[in-house]
């Protein structure tokens, strides 16, 4: 009988789509670093109350390119891991959609924020492909409309302000609780309840690696630290677990 294969969970944060052009949030150079006032318009009571908020919401994510950015280095190797064979689920912070544009299986992501490559609409629930609210915003309607009921158009992610969809965290609770390596990649672990993740997979008897440029709140507690480039450390450690089966 073939021995069970160690089940691998990889949470990632904003650090592993920085080389993708993406800026990261909570880092020295981050966007809420450099604009404070930019946390307005991905928290959900300023974006449905002032319509000013929405206009400028919509110029950011335009400016931002998020579209249009593909996946780098670190996405691959996660490419590489779950085709290796090892059992692999990937919990993202991110809402980008650059794991499953980078070749992993829809099945084995799981987008605790949402997405930003769709819009749903505050009143009707329909949805819509982003590209094609930014593309009105572009030909001069600076706060798109839904075009069902007339009603706000916002990304379909968590903003501030609003609880993560309990089914998702019972899901990545559920992810957590049953690996036995748990790797922390460019995420601070300071925002809950996802900083949660890596202590329920400890407690289960996990090992934890963390890959993050900064200092995080389970390092003390992690089997390894890594601290350099996530492109240049995310395929060589992928190279290795491979290598040893984990």
């Amino acid at each position: 009988m073939n021995a069970k294969r160690p089940l691998i969970a990889v949470l990632t944060g904003a650090g592993i789509s920085t080389d993708s052009g993406i800026p990261d949030y909570r880092g020295p150079q981050g966007l809420w670093q450099q604009d404070p006032s930019a946390q307005r318009m991905v928290t959900i009571g300023p974006y449905l109350a002032d319509p000013e908020v929405r206009r400028r919401a919509w110029v950011m994510r335009g400016e931002a390119g998020a579209l249009a950015a593909e996946p780098n280095a670190g996405h691959r190797a996660l490419v590489d891991l779950e085709r290796s064979g090892l059992p692999v689920r990937v919990l993202t912070q991110n809402v980008d959609g650059l794991h499953r544009r980078s070749g992993l299986p829809a099945r084995k992501v799981l987008e605790l924020h949402g997405t930003a490559t769709e819009v749903q609409c505050v009143g009707c629930r329909v949805t819509g492909p982003m590209a094609e609210a930014l593309a009105r915003v572009g030909a001069g309607e600076p706060d798109p409309a839904c075009r069902e009921c007339g009603g706000i158009l916002r990304p379909r992610t968590v903003m501030f302000g609003e609880a993560l969809d309990p089914v998702v965290l019972q899901q990545a609770d559920a992810i957590a609780k049953a690996c036995d390596l748990f790797i922390a990649v460019g995420t601070s672990l300071q925002v809950y309840p996802v900083a949660a993740l890596p202590q329920i997979a400890l407690e289960a008897g996990a090992r934890l690696v963390v890959v993050n440029g900064e200092p995080t709140p389970f390092d003390e507690a992690a089997d390894e630290v890594i601290r350099e480039p996530i492109s240049k450390a995310l395929p060589e450690l992928v190279r290795r677990l491979v290598a040893e089966g984990a």
